[in-house]
């Protein structure tokens, strides 16, 4: 017999401190992929959870990725549930690896290491990037238990905070474990701890390392400033001409485009101003709607450059300046495409005569949800269902590359970008913390999903 919406309700609830506790321990494996993706640390914290899928019936390992060079890379936990070959392949994503936290600045309120309750707030890193990405996932395999109608692959990333450089080739060298006709990626957010989202667009992202060279060698300011402008000075002006008098970026062939799936609401533009930290004075650049502006339209960021420290410079005119630009691309947009844009753009308008030369550094393309599919409306129901209210789906201005490089490879993928966080969750920042409420409804959305799923065979 088929569980019923409210058995799932009342299994989720009755589960619930199974959950918190699954996510203090989690919390407390300290699974810091930065301080080094193959150490015992990283694979004993892959094997907890990889014991915890067990719980489930999901056969579960822990396998060792290797680098580019050969050396040994991140530990990955990769698993199957197999019910009936008729049915669809449901692959579940998470990644159990966490950013650093440090308590030496003060910042943290808690001990990041130690999950924390206060209010309806879980607090320590990880608690909802990524730990309660695969509390959904476990709370909704319990949930469903034996009524399981799809088959379930689940790949639960061990560098996902080191940009994920070992995935693609572990997938590309495991594709049994990744062949699957949905995948939903618990990673992401949503619109409040009250309102769920889905994730319909990512943007994708490139890098350049530009050169703007003025002399062939520094010269005393007094004797050739005025006449000769330094390259830092001209590096600003050539900033600045990728802009319109709106601060909105104006370089032809990088593109923009619609919001996916439409526009159901714009970002709240107080809230947003608060949550950024931005002076009360700042102008907001661009046009069009903020939620545009987030999540589909590029955007250009200075994120380096190399010049003499302030304290111990003098007076030498700089002969070059180096700085590198952050791009990040409209969802359908080739980056390699937007990079060359953005490129050739700089070179034509090099400011008095000055030599602009670039490199361009590594690039991942965007990504851009079918909103139409019946797989994204079964998704979208089972989350207004679960929690009660009208879903109200968003893009994100980030990039995950290897949804993408997934979806070349395996072209049959419907994927859906989940997740645990709203915007109090302050993941990658100090006081990391998951909405319990939240969690618990997103528990439930995702069963309902999995459920919903196995209509569609």
């Amino acid at each position: 017999m088929t569980v019923s919406n409210d058995d799932i309700r009342m299994q989720v609830e009755a589960d619930m401190n199974n959950v918190i506790n699954f996510l203090k321990k989690k919390i407390a494996n300290r699974a810091v992929s930065p301080d080094g993706i193959d150490s015992q640390i990283m694979k004993a914290d892959a094997q907890f959870v990889a014991d915890m899928l067990k719980t489930v019936g999901v056969n579960a390992r822990v396998e060792q990725s290797n680098q580019e060079d050969g050396t040994p890379g991140a530990w990955e936990v990769v698993g199957s549930k197999i019910v009936d070959p008729s049915k669809p392949t449901v692959l579940l994503y998470a990644h159990h690896d966490v950013q650093p936290a440090s308590q030496d600045d003060g910042t943290w309120q808690t001990d990041p290491f130690v999950g924390t309750i206060k209010a309806d707030r879980l607090y320590g890193r990880g608690a909802s990037d990524d730990g309660a990405g695969i509390a959904i996932h476990l709370g909704a395999l319990k949930a469903l238990g034996e009524d399981l109608g799809v088959n379930i692959k689940v790949f639960i990333e061990g560098e996902e905070e080191m940009g994920s450089g070992t995935f693609i080739p572990f997938v590309q060298s495991h594709q049994d474990d990744f062949r699957a006709d949905i995948m939903i990626v618990a990673d992401s957010g949503n619109w409040s701890d009250q309102v769920p989202s889905l994730t319909t667009s990512l943007r994708g992202n490139t890098a350049l390392d530009v050169t703007v060279q003025v002399l062939k060698e520094p010269r005393h300011s007094g004797a050739y400033g005025g006449p000769v402008l330094d390259a830092h000075t001209l590096a600003a002006m050539l900033i600045s001409s990728l802009y319109d008098d709106k601060g909105q970026l104006a370089v032809p062939g990088v593109k923009s485009q619609e919001v996916v799936g439409g526009l159901q609401q714009d970002v709240d533009e107080n809230q947003w101003r608060q949550d950024a930290g931005l002076l009360p004075d700042m102008t907001l650049a661009g046009t069009g709607s903020l939620a545009s502006r987030l999540w589909v339209k590029p955007s250009v960021t200075v994120i380096g450059i190399d010049a003499h420290p302030v304290d111990g410079s003098f007076n030498v005119i700089a002969p070059s300046s180096r700085f590198r630009l952050s791009l990040r691309t409209a969802p359908n947009q080739d980056p390699a495409e937007a990079q060359k844009a953005l490129g050739d753009f700089l070179v034509a308008h090099a400011p008095f005569g000055s030599k602009v030369t670039w490199e361009g550094a590594d690039s991942g393309r965007g990504w851009a949800m079918d909103a139409d599919s019946p797989v994204s409306k079964v998704a979208q129901k089972a989350l207004a269902d679960a929690f009660q209210t009208e879903i109200v789906n968003q893009g994100q201005g980030g990039s995950i590359p290897f949804i993408p490089d997934l979806c070349r490879i395996f072209p049959q993928y419907q994927v859906l970008v989940t997740g645990p966080e709203d915007p109090q969750s302050n993941a990658h920042s100090p006081n990391e913390s998951q909405s319990i409420s939240l969690l618990r409804k997103s528990i439930i959305a995702e069963a309902f999903m999995l459920k919903g799923f196995a209509q569609l065979a």
